[in-house]
Order: structure tokens, then sequence, then C-alpha cells
């Protein structure tokens, strides 16, 4: 495709992410929102309040010939539908997660996609999360020694979001939600296969989906990590729990509050002092002592990679790889499933893949 100054992009589903996307478009200058479609009305005098256009039907944005892209932000059970509209009609699309319920329909808009020539990809934006790029260079660089256990949540108290998110036919649930963007943070710190997979899904709000859950994975590579989604939690854990070799991090939420402790290799290891633990006299359980080890802040991240909507563009002018590869939605998409599969049976799955 010839590079153009500015492409033009459609809004289709104009809620809370649909929204959410035009604040941020508005700050990339080659890109630029020109009209919105929505099903419910008040979203729609919204949108031309905001100054964009407003179509009538699905059909009048795919007809419009100005329109490059088209972003789907509406609830998950319809978006490989007009997923595969779109790239039948030669747009560019842009999905909101998750891409599609099952595996399976994502592989049918990838194989549409390659037949048309447009690109596709999926709004996996938390790849770009301060303290997951923070936790992926700890995995990089060594930081705590070789990482053999890792934890990754998410929790809040305020239940499920009352919309549709809460029904079974429109892909609601905190797995299908959430569990998306941690799931698929996972897989990108590590290049070993899955190995096992343990999961309970939360039904404590009593809604016909979950509203929380814990999984277990156990990776080829020895690697082990737990991953949970609560929305009945009115004291959180931390937000990452990192053990490697050399030393332990904890990242205590998104403020990115925490700390990294690492074995001093400069000086000989000074045995801890016995602390009293209850009724009894632990130095099993003492902490390190001072002189073993080093604290240091959680340091951020000086060069993030390149933001999502201008990965997007340099993909559809054939300069850049997608920063979304769809092989790796796909990956986590069969997690999602071993996970509902691995909590309906109460069982181990033992899966590699």
């Amino acid at each position: 495709m010839d590079k153009k100054s500015v492409y033009h992009l459609v809004i289709v589903g104009y809620g809370g992410m649909g929204s959410y996307h035009g604040q941020l478009i508005e700050k990339v200058p080659s890109l630029q929102v020109t009209g919105v479609y929505d099903i419910v009305d008040y979203r729609m005098e919204l949108a031309g309040q905001h100054g964009y256009q407003t179509y009538d039907t699905m059909e009048a944005v795919l007809s419009d010939e100005t329109v490059d892209i088209v972003l789907i932000a509406t609830p998950n059970d319809v978006h490989k539908e007009l997923s595969i509209q779109a790239l039948r009609a030669g747009k560019h699309v842009i999905c909101e997660k998750p891409v599609t319920i099952n595996s399976a329909d994502l592989l049918d808009i990838v194989k549409v996609a390659e037949e048309t020539g447009q690109v596709f990809t999926v709004h996996q934006n938390r790849r770009w999360d301060e303290d997951f790029l923070i936790i992926r260079e700890m995995f990089e660089k060594r930081t705590v020694g070789e990482v053999f256990h890792v934890e990754s949540r998410v929790q809040g108290a305020n239940g499920i979001p009352g919309d549709w998110r809460q029904l079974k036919a429109y892909g609601g649930g905190m797995l299908l939600d959430w569990g998306v963007h941690l799931l698929d943070q996972l897989l990108l710190l590590t290049d070993s296969k899955i190995e096992s997979v343990h999961a309970q899904l939360s039904t404590v709000l009593d809604t016909e989906v979950d509203d929380g859950f814990t999984t277990s994975i156990r990776f080829k590579d020895g690697l082990t990590a737990v991953v949970e989604v609560g929305t009945t939690n009115y004291v959180k854990l931390p937000r990452w729990y990192v053990k490697g070799t050399e030393g332990t991090a904890i990242i205590q939420d998104w403020d990115l509050s925490g700390e990294i402790v690492t074995r001093n290799t400069e000086v000989e290891k000074v045995e801890p002092k016995p602390i009293q633990a209850g009724r009894g006299l632990t130095k099993t359980m003492a902490p390190p002592s001072e002189e073993s080890t080093i604290r240091q802040p959680i340091q951020t991240i000086e060069h993030p990679p390149e933001e999502f909507y201008i990965n997007f563009l340099s993909v559809i002018e054939g300069s850049a790889k997608s920063a979304v590869p769809n092989e790796e939605v796909h990956r986590v998409l069969v997690l999602i499933e071993t996970i509902f599969e691995a909590a309906e049976k109460d069982t181990v799955i033992h899966k590699e893949f």
C-alpha cells in the first residue's frame, strides 16, 4: 500500500473502549478518526458531539471508500463477523480483545485477511504496560538470576462491570476479559512451550460467567506461573512476584512501588540471625542478612517499544512486522480454552503447546 500522510479510521462500537481509542488516536498525527458506527443511539449522539461523522449502518461504513481502517470495539460475540466483513470490503482492521471467544474463529479471520491482503491485528494494549515491560526486562537481563517462578495478579472489589460482560453469550467473564491480558503477557516472558495447566474459576457473585480465576501453569523449561484475577478482593495481593536463582522482585501495583532483593556476590554469605516466630524461633524463615543482600527500587524503562498505532501503520506500509502477531494471539486463546477445560474437569491438563 502506498504511504499516506493521514489514514482515516472508523470506530465500530463507541462504548468505553471505543471512545478511549478515539482519545488515544488524537495523539497520533498520521491517524485520524473520521467516523463512528454504533447501534446505540446515545452513543451516536456522543460521537456526533465529538465531531465525528456517524454512519447509519455497517454497510455504510464499509462502502465509504475514504475509510482505510475499521476499529472494532463491540461486545466479543460479533468480533468475527464484523472483522471478516471489513476485511472483505478492503479495510484494514484493528479488533479489541478478546478477538474471538474461541481459537478456531480467529483462524477464520486470519484466513480472510490473507486472502484479501489486508492487515488484521488485535489491540493487546497491555503489552505496553510499564510494569510488564519491567518484568520482561528482568527476565531478559537476568536481574534476579534465572527466573523459575512468576506470579501475576490483578484484583479489585467492584465485581464484573454491569453490562454484557456478565453474559456468557457475549463472551463475558474475567478469563476472557483481564485473563486475556495477563496470559498474553506471561507467554511473552518465555520461549518455552507449556507443559501443564490447572485452574479454578470463581463464581462468588453467582453470575453466569466467572467473576475471577486462578491458574497454575508449568512450562517445559521448568518455569512455573500463577495467574490470578479477582473482582471480590478488598485487599489486593502484589501485581507481580518474581523468584529467581539470585533474588526476588515484587511490584505492588501500577504505581510501580516495590523492590528487587538480590544476593550480594561481592561478600561471603553471612548467616541470618534466628527470629522469634510465634512461640518458637526460626532461622530458616528469617530474612537474609543485610550484608548478604542488595536492595534496589523498581527502575522505570528508559526506551519503551514503538507505540501500538504507529506500529500498525508501519505494518500497513510494509516497513515493520506486527507487534501483536496473530499466531501469538491464537496461542493465548488456546491457553484460555485449556484453562476452561481444566477448571471444568477439576484436573491438571497435560498439553504441550
